[in-house]
């Protein structure tokens, strides 16, 4: 069984004209980068969503930053039970092996999986209750967002706005259960960020904690 097949030509192409532009144009910059290895100075964990493009929005460089990107932008809390953790793992070589000094949860509008987590837990998609859901087991981690958003009130889209920035909240929680993320922040060494992207208009909030609100940059 052939389960493996050749890239589709149009993204045949369109590497061999990034090959023969941009990688031509900078080398020198891409050589250095091979030979002394990366050097970021902020981690990013944003959803997989293909609408949300972290290094387009901050004018990254390639180098520039150590991407992670899962299901609703999602950090679990530390647990050390000999399972996959592969969002763990991230955060671990992010911090203790290429030494960052922040990391951004990036949240934003339209999240497939916080509209899915609220379906879920407010039972009209029972299918991600099923053990065998990798998504809505994953999910569960959003739950707590679910019941602080119907305590707030409002309507369906009301609610699922809110829990995408709880997401943010929560991953950032979540953070500080890592024991070496703790410390560094607690030292001053690391700072973390949330932030919010509306991708139809492009507006960015930015979580001030002092004030627990959502502010536009």
């Amino acid at each position: 069984m052939e389960f493996a097949k050749p890239l589709p030509k149009s993204l045949s192409d369109r590497y061999r004209g990034w090959r023969a532009t941009q990688f031509e144009d900078n080398k020198a910059w891409y050589a250095r980068l091979a030979d002394e290895g990366q050097h970021p100075r902020a981690m990013i964990i944003s959803c997989c969503d293909s609408r949300v493009h972290a290094t387009s929005v901050f004018g990254a460089d390639t180098g520039e930053f150590f991407i992670h990107r899962n299901i609703a932008n999602l950090v679990p809390p530390f647990v050390t039970d000999g399972d996959h953790h592969g969002t763990s793992a991230a955060i671990e070589y992010a911090v203790n092996t290429l030494r960052v000094a922040n990391i951004i949860v990036m949240g934003h509008s339209n999240c497939g999986g916080v509209t899915g987590c609220h379906d879920m837990c407010s039972g009209s998609a029972p299918e991600l209750e099923a053990e065998t859901s990798f998504v809505g087991r994953w999910m569960d981690i959003l739950r707590s967002g679910y019941d602080k958003a119907v305590k707030v009130g409002g309507d369906r889209a009301d609610q699922i706005s809110m829990m995408e920035r709880e997401a943010v909240l929560v991953s950032l929680e979540n953070l500080m259960s890592f024991p070496f993320v703790r410390e560094k922040v607690e030292n001053d060494e690391m700072s973390l960020h949330g932030v919010w992207l509306d991708i139809r208009d492009g507006g960015l909030e930015q979580y001030i904690s002092r004030l627990d609100e959502f502010q536009k940059v």
